[in-house]
């Protein structure tokens, strides 16, 4: 069996070298079918991971809680000073903080957040940062890392001290040729004395709606209740001569459950307490990164699908194009075939002959794609390197696209291997039986005949 089964094998490579050109040519179709089913579902799987990825940075145990800035046009919840400009609170209260934190059992650890944007300073330097006033756990619910010094502790937000831990690319700006330790920083007319410097890392994209991108390398972090006490919950802003100003006590509440079973629950009863608290506004949002993680995990599967299916596609097309080669093999060999049916051979020898040859084909294409389709990350990184240099090439706006882009790597996934490679084969034989019955229905005598 094993030694009919080779002389077929040597018999087909045989009958196809004869015309090296014209078989290549057919076998270009399979190989660029496989290569993009396995780039396309690589891209896919680089694209889900990195998304998860972010996702699971946010804590799958943990809830977000997030004030909205109401619409532009919405005036319910503005006030007006006289003189002053309208003032426009909404968002959490430090008492929608109290009460999660002391009435939901399931709930092991709270962090309180408020943040602003605001010039920094330190001699002739400038940088405008993202202020972030918080606690000591803020470093490690969001997987910070320190580079240098210490992050803020308890006692700093009992003395409401004048400390702040600053990101990597706050201190390469501000101290480009000295240690940022022990120098201070002007913030709003307040000295404050750097204590540590985190380690640089990726920025994160928006995920979903609710949650913008965040770059941690350009955040100052001080004291909740140094905030509280030297800035302050309303923050007025000058442009072009009018002056607007905002009051928001808090822009998120962390909340860290002990189990993710109670997770989704928990989230249930923050949202009841705090739409008896707001009464109908809103002006906040829960996030919870467990629904999120599930809802990306849907999202590969369905982003596999697509790309996979539509990859497929150019499969079918060099089946096709298989069956036309093959056909055509067939009307050149039509005296072969009736000199084998005379000699006795069998139908079903035949069919195995010029089956065995599309097999060959379509095998032989699907193994030189898979070989391309493992070199799909180094591929990717000449197409990054198009995009950078030649599609955002002196374009305004498109460093967040281009860092999105850049960070995004394609991950092999291993099992499309084998399964390209047999989608390969059974194109093969899909496409491949018809010619060969074809051959195998040929009257001997009236194939004799033809010339």
């Amino acid at each position: 069996m094993l030694f009919n089964t080779l002389r077929a094998v040597r018999l087909a490579l045989k009958s196809l070298l004869l015309h090296k050109l014209r078989s290549g040519l057919t076998m270009l179709g399979i190989v660029f079918g496989v290569f993009s089913v396995i780039a396309m579902l690589a891209i896919g799987e680089g694209a889900s991971a990195q998304a998860q990825a972010q996702v699971r940075q946010l804590g799958a145990t943990n809830i977000i809680v997030l004030s909205i800035k109401p619409p532009e046009d919405s005036t319910s919840n503005a006030r007006s000073s006289g003189r002053g400009p309208s003032i426009l609170a909404y968002g959490l209260l430090r008492a929608d903080y109290r009460l999660l934190a002391e009435t939901i059992p399931t709930i092991t650890s709270t962090i309180a957040i408020r943040e602003i944007q605001s010039e920094v300073r330190h001699l002739q330097n400038t940088l405008n940062a993202r202020v972030v006033a918080t606690s000591t756990g803020y470093m490690e619910m969001n997987h910070l890392e320190l580079s240098a010094g210490r992050f803020l502790t308890d006692q700093d937000e009992r003395d409401m001290a004048n400390v702040a831990v600053i990101g990597a690319d706050v201190a390469q700006r501000l101290f480009p040729y000295e240690s940022p330790i022990g120098q201070t920083i002007l913030l709003r007319s307040f000295r404050f004395t750097v204590v540590g410097v985190t380690r640089s890392r990726t920025a994160s994209a928006a995920i979903g709606g609710s949650m913008s991108g965040q770059d941690f390398n350009k955040d100052v972090y001080i004291p909740l209740k140094t905030f509280q006490t030297r800035i302050g919950d309303r923050v007025v802003t000058a442009i072009s001569g009018s002056f607007s100003a905002e009051e928001v006590q808090l822009n998120q509440i962390t909340l860290q459950v002990g189990d993710t079973k109670d997770v989704v629950r928990t989230a249930d009863v923050v949202r009841e307490s705090l739409g008896r608290n707001h009464r109908g506004k809103n002006d906040y949002d829960v996030i919870v990164p467990l629904e999120l993680l599930k809802q990306a995990e849907q999202i590969k599967q369905i982003f596999n699908i697509v790309l996979g299916s539509i990859a497929a596609i150019s499969l079918v097309v060099g089946g096709i194009g298989i069956m036309n080669i093959m056909l055509a093999t067939v009307t050149e060999r039509t005296r072969e075939i009736g000199i084998r049916r005379a000699l006795g051979a069998r139908q079903s020898d035949i069919i195995s002959q010029f089956l065995t040859e599309t097999i060959v084909l379509s095998g032989t294409g699907g193994l030189l794609g898979v070989a391309m389709g493992l070199c799909t990350p180094v591929a990717f990184l000449g197409i990054q390197w198009i995009v950078d240099n030649v599609v955002l090439a002196g374009s305004t706006g498109t460093s967040e696209i281009s860092q999105l882009f850049g960070n995004m790597q394609p991950k092999i996934a291993f099992w499309s291997l084998p399964v390209a490679f047999g989608i390969s084969v059974g194109i093969g034989v899909i496409f491949g039986i018809y010619p060969a019955r074809s051959a195998a229905r040929m009257d001997p005598i009236e194939a004799l005949r033809h010339e």
